[in-house]
């Protein structure tokens, strides 16, 4: 459990939490109202059964006769048919709610993820999305369904025993009612201590859980670092919390349960002495001593589901807060209402209203910082890019060569000024406008589960087999498939590991000519692809760019000398801009760039030739 869920956890019990959700319950009001008349049923039918149990035994057992037994066995069968159907009729019915509105939760969080800017990714956990998604989600929809009416059965129960043992005698009635509360008290301690205790016990098997998922993961590092030691120390200090955490819990368990068994004695012991007195002076009938001592047994169950289920109320609120601040989350950048209307969201777009795009990009007296940043990244920053221009960006690692093109990709959006795509203000066009005429290859690729023909066939859905391998061919991914034994049908597992870096790398490019984008970026595409590899791939590069407007984030300076214009970056700001010859005739920082890179090259080249 991080910090930050620490801190929800922490917060004392606010109903307001609650209606925050209400929309996804009101839908289910009917079926939640069902729930609670059955479970109402249910603690009725409850309540009567010692009552059929001291009629029997009043009836038969202390008569010592039969008579009237056929009508009693056939109107207590159809009482335990009925409740059988009660049973029956609620558990589906809870089911449905805890399905659904789990359902219900899991889709809303999913479409809102959708519309959350990038950055909201590059700054969130995953394990923590994930998290919301499905652990608290089900959370929720099990309490709806289950937890709050076991209070009113709980609630109905109680209340209908009480009155039972006043009505058969109030003067035993009163002994136990007496009793009751103070182990009621003593249950909630109890319950709220082995509450919080259990939520220890969760965060350190988090935590455990991911100690020994880096020593696996991580085994080569460890094994090339020698730091088997350390990471043993480290996991056994996270064990031993474990260990003395879970001590704890199950000493508050053996404090626990014999206090209850005590009280329950205790109350047994009251019921067979006052009621056995009374009932060998005739004062009381054995059977009515047979229900309440069932009654003062049965009388434990409740009152610590009671308990658990108020403490486990307490602790959803911390789910229902984590639910709610992902729905509410606002994404960084929103298209306005009037162009939401006009071309439509992320799930409904309106592509019939669409324009067809072009690719010219011109940034306008932009001006920007990142939203967690004060310093100015760019100031009144003018740049004309016309359609089918190849831009490349430069610079050291670090120095902030992806910024304009999360601008250009509208992953961010100018501080002041416009960025125009075909004259137009893009904040005038629906994202998913521009981000379906944009095609991004990465420098670390990903690929779904899946197989290498349905992997590049995300690029365009409707994709023919004939057009996924002529685009697989422009980057030699047919050279690939050559040697495994199904093809593009082959599996490339999950994340793409059963492929190396380069393949994944040619897979997602051969995706990207597939979508056939207008607007094309490659984010240092070719770092992790080794020389030989990359010469396959330049021309089906070239033949890609070609006619597009295209980004080349560049590791390898050599790649980017035909590029219509270079901009050079260096810590956050273009300090040079021009082509190839020109950059390498003024002698600057892209010159000092370029001969250092061309120097380490022809040295591995020699080394290479040498080994």
């Amino acid at each position: 459990m991080s910090d930050y869920e620490e801190e929800y956890v922490s917060k004392s019990f606010n109903i307001k939490v609650w209606f925050k959700l209400k929309h996804f319950f009101l839908p289910y009001m009917k079926k939640m109202f069902g729930i609670v008349v059955f479970m109402l049923l249910i603690a009725f039918f409850d309540v009567m059964m010692p009552l059929f149990q001291r009629y029997a035994v009043d009836s038969f057992i202390t008569s010592k006769t039969t008579e009237g037994l056929g009508r009693f066995v056939a109107v207590y069968a159809s009482v335990l048919i009925i409740q059988s159907l009660i049973v029956i009729i609620f558990v589906r019915l809870a089911i449905v709610v805890e399905m659904r509105i789990g359902f219900d939760l899991r889709e809303a969080i999913f479409k809102h993820l959708q519309k959350l800017s990038l950055s909201y990714y590059n700054t969130t956990p995953v394990g923590y999305i994930m998290s919301r998604v499905l652990s608290d989600t089900n959370k929720i929809g099990s309490m709806i369904a289950w937890g709050l009416v076991d209070v009113f059965w709980s609630v109905t129960y109680v209340t209908g025993v009480f009155l039972a043992m006043i009505a058969l005698n109030p003067k035993l009635a009163i002994i136990v009612i007496t009793i009751v509360p103070v182990m009621a008290v003593v249950t909630f301690y109890f319950q709220k201590k082995l509450l919080e205790t259990n939520r220890k016990i969760r965060k350190i098997n988090s935590k455990m859980t991911g100690e020994f998922n880096e020593g696996i993961t991580g085994a080569r590092t460890t094994k090339t670092l020698v730091i088997e030691e350390s990471n043993l120390t480290g996991f056994k200090e996270v064990t031993n919390l474990m260990e003395s955490t879970s001590i704890k819990m199950l000493k508050l368990n053996a404090i626990y349960i014999p206090i209850i068994m005590f009280f329950s004695s205790i109350l047994t012991a009251i019921v067979l002495s006052r009621g056995g007195y009374l009932a060998m002076n005739d004062l009381m009938l054995i059977g009515t001593l047979s229900a309440f001592l069932s009654y003062a047994i049965g009388i434990f169950e409740p009152i610590q589901q009671l308990a658990r289920v108020f403490t486990e109320v307490i602790s959803l609120q911390a789910n229902i807060e984590r639910v709610t601040e992902l729905l509410e989350k606002e994404p960084l950048i929103k298209d306005s209402d009037s162009v939401i209307e006009k071309y439509g969201d992320n799930i409904n777009p309106k592509k019939e209203n669409w324009e067809k795009i072009i690719g010219e990009i011109e940034f306008k007296n932009v001006t920007f910082k990142y939203p967690d940043g004060d310093e100015e990244v760019l100031k009144n920053f003018n740049l004309h890019i016309p359609a089918g221009t190849n831009v490349a960006i430069v610079g050291e690692t670090g120095a902030g060569k992806s910024t304009l093109v999360n601008l250009a990709c509208r992953f961010f959006e100018p501080t002041e000024g416009e960025i125009l795509i075909d004259g137009t203000d893009y904040r005038k066009r629906s994202q998913l406008w521009l981000h379906s005429n944009l095609g991004y290859v990465l420098q670390n690729p990903h690929l779904f589960s899946g197989t290498i023909r349905e992997n590049i066939r995300y690029g365009r859905l409707d994709a023919t087999d004939e057009e996924i391998e002529k685009a697989a061919r422009l980057v030699s991914v047919d050279k690939i498939v050559e040697n495994l034994d199904k093809g593009y049908d082959s599996e490339v597992g999950e994340g793409g590991d059963r492929l190396s870096t380069g393949e994944k790398q040619l897979i997602s490019i051969a995706r990207a000519i597939l979508a056939d984008p207008r607007i094309f970026v490659l984010d240092e595409a070719t770092s992790s692809i080794d020389t030989n590899t990359e010469r396959l791939i330049q021309e089906g590069i070239e033949y890609l760019l070609e006619g597009r407007t295209s980004f080349i984030i560049a590791h390898r300076l050599s790649t980017i000398k035909k590029a219509d214009i270079i901009l050079v970056v260096k810590d956050g700001k273009i300090i040079e801009q021009g082509t190839h010859k020109n950059l390498i005739d003024k002698k600057g920082y892209y010159y000092t760039l370029y001969t250092k890179q061309y120097e380490e090259e022809k040295t591995i080249e020699v080394l290479q030739s040498v080994l």
